[in-house]
C-alpha cells in the first residue's frame, strides 16, 4: 500500500497564483482578440469575427452571409433576422428571373459574388437614404462591404460584372460618380461582360 500524499497547505501566496492563472484563462477564453491587439485574426467569419476594415463606413451594418442568390441580390442576417439584400447602383446579368433564359455573363457575376461572400462571412451593409430602405420586392437596398473591406456594388461595375444602374435619376445615390466611372473604364477596356456580350 502506498503512503497517502499529504496535501498542501493552501497559503497566501498560492492562493493569488491561482486567482492569476485563473483570471488569466477567463480573460483568454472570453476575449481572444487581446492576443492579437485587436486584429481578430483577419478571420471575419461570424460576427466579431475580425476587425472591421478600414474603409467599412463607421455607421455600417454588420451582417452574416447565408446565402447568394444572383449577382446583385444575397442573403444575410442582421441582428437574427434574416434579410434579402439587393445592391444599390449595379445591375448584373440575370441567372433567376422566373419565366427568363440565363442572361450572358449572368452565371459569371454570381459565382463572382459567391467568391467574394460565401456562407457564414461577415460583410457589412451602408444604407442610402436617397434610394428608401427597400425596393418593390422588399429587399432592402443597401451598399455590400465584402470581408476584405471592398464595396461588391463598385467591384462588379469595375470588372466588368455588372452594370452601372440609376434607378430613378433625380435621386442619384451616393456613390453614383464613382460607379459610373468604373462602367466607362470597364466597357473602354471590354473588362467582364463588355467583351463577352456584345
Amino acid at each position: 500500500m502506498s503512503p497517502r500524499r499529504r496535501r498542501r497547505p493552501l497559503t497566501r501566496r498560492r492562493a493569488v497564483g491561482l486567482a492569476v492563472v485563473l483570471l488569466a484563462g477567463v480573460v483568454l477564453v472570453a476575449f481572444p482578440r487581446l492576443l492579437d491587439g485587436g486584429a481578430g485574426g483577419g478571420s471575419g467569419d461570424g460576427p466579431g469575427g475580425g476587425a472591421v476594415p478600414t474603409s467599412v463606413p463607421t455607421e455600417a451594418a454588420e451582417a452574416v452571409v447565408e446565402r447568394v442568390v444572383d449577382g446583385d441580390t444575397v442573403v444575410v442576417r442582421v441582428q437574427g433576422e434574416r434579410e434579402r439584400i439587393r445592391l444599390i447602383g449595379v445591375d448584373t446579368p440575370e441567372t433567376v428571373k422566373p419565366d427568363a433564359p440565363v442572361d450572358c455573363f449572368g452565371p459569371e457575376a454570381s459565382d463572382e459574388t459567391t467568391g467574394l461572400l460565401p456562407g457564414g462571412s461577415t460583410v457589412w451593409l451602408e444604407s442610402d437614404a436617397s434610394q428608401g430602405d427597400a425596393d418593390r420586392y422588399d429587399r432592402l437596398l443597401r451598399y455590400v462591404w465584402a470581408p476584405d473591406g471592398t464595396m461588391l456594388n463598385e467591384h462588379l461595375i469595375a470588372d466588368g460584372f455588372g452594370r452601372e444602374d440609376t434607378y430613378d435619376d433625380p435621386y442619384r445615390y451616393r456613390y453614383r460618380d464613382r460607379f459610373v466611372a468604373a462602367e466607362a473604364e470597364a466597357e473602354r477596356a471590354d473588362l467582364g461582360l463588355w467583351g463577352a456580350c456584345r
